[in-house]
This record gives C-alpha cells, structure tokens and sequence, in this order.
C-alpha cells in the first residue's frame, strides 16, 4: 500500500490533491524581503491577482528550500501507518530542496527499514509537473501499484513537452535558471523568449519571438510539430495572471484541434511565479519528445 505526495510547485490545488488521493508538500516563499515566510500550504487563500501585481509594483520575492526536519514532517506520519509513498516531484536539478529530502529519508528508513519511497521526477515545474501529476493520479484510482507508475514513468515522464514565454526578462535572468538567456537579453524592446523544459529538467531558452502575438504563435508551431495524441491526453495553459492570454492560446488550440480539446486554465504557483514574473504564458502537452 502506499501514498501519493506532490509539492506545491505543481500547481495542484487542494482540491484536486483530495480527490486524486495526494499529500501536499509546501514550498515557502518570501515576498517582504524579511524573515515573513509564506508556506503557501492553503490554496484558497492565495490572492495571484495581488501576489502578481506586487511583482509589477517592484517585488523580488525569494524562495526556499525545506530542511531535512521538515521533511521528515511530513513523510512519517504515513510511515506510521505503515504505507510506502510515492512522492511526485517537481524538477530535481532545479532546488537542492531534494537533498535535503534525501537526508531526512536516510533516517527515517533506518527507523522504518520496512517503507519504500519511490520517487518519480517529472523534470519539470508548474504545468508540466501538474500534466504528470494528474496522469499518476488517474492511474492510482484504476488501481495501478507504485512499481507499475514507476514503469509507466521511465517513458511517459519525457513525453510531456512544456513550451513559454515571459513579457519582462529580468525575473527569469535574476534566478539564473534558464540557459541561453543572454542571448536574448540586453535591452532588446519586444523580444521574448520561448522556453522549454528538456530531457534533463533544465529550463533552455530556444527560440525568440517579437510581441506576445509573435511568441503565442511560436508557441503553436511547437504544438504542431510535436505533438502526439493531443486529444488523448489533458492540454494545460498556465499563465501568471495573464488569463485572457491564456483564454486567447486557448481558443487557437481549439480553432485547430476542436472545441472538444481537453484543455485547463492554470494559474501559475508564486514560488514558480517569483522566478517567471507576471504574464508569463505557456502550454504543455503530450509529444512525441521534448
């Protein structure tokens, strides 16, 4: 028997974690540039409209890895109960969080040799782990075991294609996490670029686009070339409160594909928020590879 977890970096909600049987792991943020640490634990309390628009007025905020300690928190109270877990997690290259997870299950396997945890890195973050998620949600409520999600993993994880863009380049440029970001920098008015999330869960920057049409249409050349069984498999749009953005990609991808596309509207998460800035845009589907 075991227990699925995710952290909050993929955008599940609340909701959404009860009723595809997920533990939620908070990743905190801080938005006062003080010790004021927002766990970000409670989705409905999350105002993205005000969180984004403090990033306009200026913002910077920063955000945190979790200690061994709070780990081991919220793993063994479902080692008590004598579950295994399967932990659904976003891009591990991307946080020395994991490290920190890794010291907290060397102790708590020496107190429960029996447990197992599996671990399935979906290489991604915000929708492209919430895309993975939601699969591995589905495939626990018809029964899978943890063994059998960890196979479907091994070729499905990479298969799960991210494409976005970002209106202001100096949020992305002050995490660092991007490569190939400088070519596209320096003051070029317009310009944005298209990022992706490759095999190895590193975000790239790819490609460049002039004004949000140009980038939006960028972002569907990649769905035409990539693409595979898009009507079998969810369609997520995230934005970082840019919706009627992301309503406009939205219908595009239903003018091509059909109205009965299944697609969803996500708002992206402020821990991811804080390194992508306000009216970021972007889509992820199933492809034939990254």
């Amino acid at each position: 028997m075991f227990q699925l977890f995710t952290d909050t970096d993929t955008d599940i909600t609340p909701q959404e974690a009860k009723e595809y049987g997920y533990k939620l792991i908070s990743m905190p943020y801080s938005i006062k540039g003080d010790d004021t640490v927002y766990p970000y634990e409670d989705f409905e309390t999350f105002d993205s409209k005000a969180f984004y628009d403090t990033l306009r007025n200026g913002a910077l905020p920063t955000t945190y890895g979790l200690s061994p300690k709070k780990y081991a928190e919220y793993f063994e109270p479902t080692l008590k109960e004598g579950k295994d877990i399967l932990y659904v997690h976003f891009s591990s290259v991307m946080s020395g969080t994991f490290n920190a997870m890794e010291l907290a299950w060397q102790e708590l396997s020496a107190k429960y040799p029996e447990r197992k945890l599996y671990r399935v890195d979906t290489k991604g973050i915000t929708i492209l782990s919430y895309n993975i998620v939601m699969e591995i949600g589905e495939l626990a409520k018809k029964g899978a075991s943890a063994e059998e999600i960890i196979e479907w993993a091994k070729t499905e994880v990479d298969k799960f294609a991210v494409y976005f863009y970002a209106d202001d380049l100096k949020f992305f440029a002050r995490s660092g996490r991007v490569g190939g970001l400088a070519s596209v920098m320096g003051g070029l008015i317009g310009i944005r670029p298209i990022i992706c999330m490759n095999e190895k869960g590193v975000m790239d920057s790819i490609a460049k686009a002039r004004g949000r049409k140009g980038a939006t249409d960028k972002l569907l050349e990649y769905v035409r070339a990539l693409q595979e069984d898009i009507k079998g498999h969810r369609v997520i749009i995230g934005h970082s409160d840019a919706l009627d953005l992301a309503k406009e990609l939205e219908q595009m991808l239903k003018n091509e594909y059909g109205e009965d596309l299944n697609t969803k509207i996500v708002v992206v998460n402020p821990t991811a928020g804080s390194h992508c800035g306000p009216n970021t845009v972007g889509i992820c589907f199933h492809a034939i590879h990254r």
